[in-house]
Formats: C-alpha cells, sequence, structure tokens
C-alpha cells in the first residue's frame, strides 16, 4: 500500500504522523512511504532521515493523489479538502463531534476515515493515551504560567511558600488526562480536588495518592462551589467521539475569581465551559469575565519531539494493520472497527451518529 505523510497545517504543529524508524518498518513489510519536504522538521526529523528509511519526499498535492492511505497528526484543514480523493483512507485525529463542515466533506467524498481518538482495545484508548497523558501533564503547568501577574493572572505561586496557602486547582475529569493533571498539580505542591461522575476512578485516584489528591461526585453543585475559589480548572471529560458536555456554563464562570485560569483540555471534542472556544500556540489566551482561557485544541505540540515518537510508538502497528490488510477488510477488523468515524459515505461511529444531525 502507499502510505502518505503530509506535512501537518495547523497552526504552530510542529508533530509529524510517523518517525523515519516507522517509515523503515513499514517499507520492511513491502509498503511504500511518501512524506511531504520538511513534514519531520519540527519534531527534529529531517528529510535525509527520511530517504535513509526508502521513502519518497514529494510535495503535498502527489502525496494526496498517490497515496491510498492518508495518515496525519490532525484533522484536514480546508486548504487540504480539495485534495482528498474519493474513496481514499484516513488514519488521524480526526475529533469530528464539533466539525460538521469536515464530518461532511468526508461522506461526500466516501473518506473511509480512521480516528485515532475512538480505536479502542480492551476498554481503552490506545492511540488517545499518549497524547492525553502529555496534555494532562501540561495542563497545570499552563495554568501556573497564565496564573503570572503579567500575563493579567492573579499572581498566586501555586506551590505557595511557608506561612502562605498553595494554590488550588479544580480537576473536571479522572480519565488518562484528569489522573496525569492531578500527578502534576499534586507534585507542584497544589491543593488538588477531582470530580468525576464513576465512583470507581475516584476510588483508584484516592488510593494512589492516599488523600493527598481530594474527590468529588461531578455535580452540577459541586462544581459550582469547587471552582468559586479555585486558581486553576481543568476540563478533562471525554466522550469518545461524541461532543463534551458543557459543564461550567457562563453563569459559573462569572462566580469564579479573577485572574484565575481554566485549561480546558476537552476543547478537540467542543470543551467543558460555555465560554471556550479553540485558541492556537502562537495566541494561546484569552480573557471571559476575568478568567483567562486558555483552549489549545493540540496542546501536545508544543513538545512535538516526544509527542511525536510516542503518537508513533502507539499508531504503528496500527497503520501496518491498515497496509496489510487493506481498507476493506480493515474497515471490519474488530479494533480498527471502533476507529473507523465515516465509510463508503456512512458515519459509522455510534457516539458521532448520535450527536450529529441528519
Amino acid at each position: 500500500m502507499i502510505v502518505g505523510i503530509p506535512k501537518e497545517s495547523k497552526t504552530e504543529e510542529y508533530r509529524v504522523a510517523l518517525t523515519p524508524a516507522g517509515a523503515a518498518e513499514l517499507r520492511k513489510h513491502g509498503h511504500t512511504v511518501v512524506i511531504e519536504p520538511g513534514a519531520g522538521d519540527g519534531s527534529g526529523f529531517s528529510d535525509r532521515e527520511y530517504l535513509s528509511a526508502e521513502a519518497a519526499v514529494m510535495e503535498k498535492e502527489h502525496i494526496f493523489t498517490m497515496a491510498e492511505l492518508v495518515v496525519k497528526v490532525k484533522e484536514p484543514l480546508p486548504p487540504e479538502y480539495d485534495l482528498l480523493r474519493e474513496n481514499q483512507a484516513l488514519f488521524t485525529y480526526l475529533h469530528l463531534a464539533p466539525n460538521r463542515e469536515l464530518t461532511d466533506l468526508l461522506l461526500r467524498k466516501k473518506i473511509a476515515a480512521f480516528a485515532y481518538e475512538t480505536l479502542e482495545k480492551n476498554n481503552t484508548l490506545p492511540l488517545l493515551t499518549p497524547m492525553s497523558e502529555i496534555a494532562g501533564r501540561m495542563a497545570p503547568l499552563m495554568g501556573a504560567f497564565f496564573l503570572q501577574k503579567v500575563h493579567k493572572g492573579a499572581g498566586v505561586l501555586p506551590c505557595g511558600i511557608e506561612g502562605v496557602r498553595p494554590g488550588k486547582a479544580v480537576i473536571l475529569g479522572a480519565g488518562v488526562v484528569g489522573f496525569n493533571a492531578a500527578r502534576l498539580a499534586s507534585g507542584l505542591g497544589m491543593d488538588v480536588i477531582v470530580l468525576n461522575r464513576g465512583i470507581e476512578r475516584l476510588r483508584t485516584i484516592d488510593e494512589i495518592f492516599m488523600g493527598r489528591v481530594k474527590t468529588l461526585s461531578l455535580t452540577p453543585s459541586n462544581i459550582q462551589k469547587e471552582i468559586e475559589d479555585a486558581d486553576i480548572v481543568i476540563g478533562a471529560v471525554l466522550v469518545p467521539g461524541g461532543r463534551t458536555p458543557i459543564l461550567i456554563t457562563r453563569g459559573m464562570l462569572k462566580s469564579m475569581k479573577r485572574g484565575s485560569v481554566l485549561v480546558d483540555v476537552s476543547i478537540d471534542q467542543g470543551g467543558c465551559a460555555e465560554t471556550s472556544r479553540p485558541s492556537t500556540h502562537d495566541s494561546p489566551v484569552y480573557e471571559v469575565d476575568g478568567v483567562i482561557h486558555y483552549t489549545v485544541a493540540n496542546m501536545p505540540a508544543a513538545f512535538p519531539r516526544t509527542s511525536t515518537l510516542a503518537l508513533t510508538n502507539a499508531t504503528l502497528p496500527y497503520i501496518l494493520m491498515i497496509a496489510e490488510m487493506g481498507i476493506e477488510k480493515a474497515a471490519i477488523e474488530p479494533a480498527l472497527r471502533t476507529a473507523l468515524n465515516t465509510y463508503q459515505g456512512k458515519l459509522t461511529l455510534p457516539a458521532l451518529q448520535k450527536n450529529t444531525p441528519s
């Protein structure tokens, strides 16, 4: 199979979908890899390294023309829409729930669209997990950075100091993002509270952190009470393939402290605050009612070397699976079937069918 790796076009997206080692592995199995010039530069991989791995380096238009399977990091953007061919296969982070325009395009062109974030295996999300770990660990760090007064933050040092209370971090969701955010926020010395709907995840957090991280049920009243005096609020709720529920209304936001920071990691799926909208690494924050919103939709791109290596480690076995099986067989393979969002002009993901009006 011909596997195409275009350079990412999202603002400040420095990751690449495949490392040179990954390209070499595909070549070893008899597949052709075509990659856009400079695609790996942001992650520290040169064109020379890809050529040494026997990949062909060619321009984006040729990649989309030749490739049977296009592998990316982030969803196609409007300048790439016309490049996608009918009945082509696409494997990337899609996040279609809040993106009707792209959903319609994939349906119209009958693209076999496999999404990293919905692929399930043994009740886990193995392709989402590494990026969620990175985003979760980044969230308290970004919150701490923008708490600085120079960034219009409240001027609270997250770890506090002798005789002065530390900052308070409220984390909504106890999945991979929430757990990793709690780990970092606790390590910074913050007063950390995690809210979640399922009691089992809260029990796990309580056992692992031995009481250093407090837990509460995720209810509107608990959210309202806890965010009022929070310094950092982290949105870490995930509905695989579906739209993130709104947990913080505009009214709730008004009760938060001026200069507090909302880090909405769930922005890829629409965001968990009514006031959240996607931002970019070159303009990461905006202010609403005195609350600083950090809503970058591709947070791990800030650390592309680590992110690219972790992503290829996770995705390569499935890229190989699609290439070896072919699209038709891959579409019915159990694990890959959970990743399939659109196929032959139809929505194939239940959560997406539920959240996308006809």
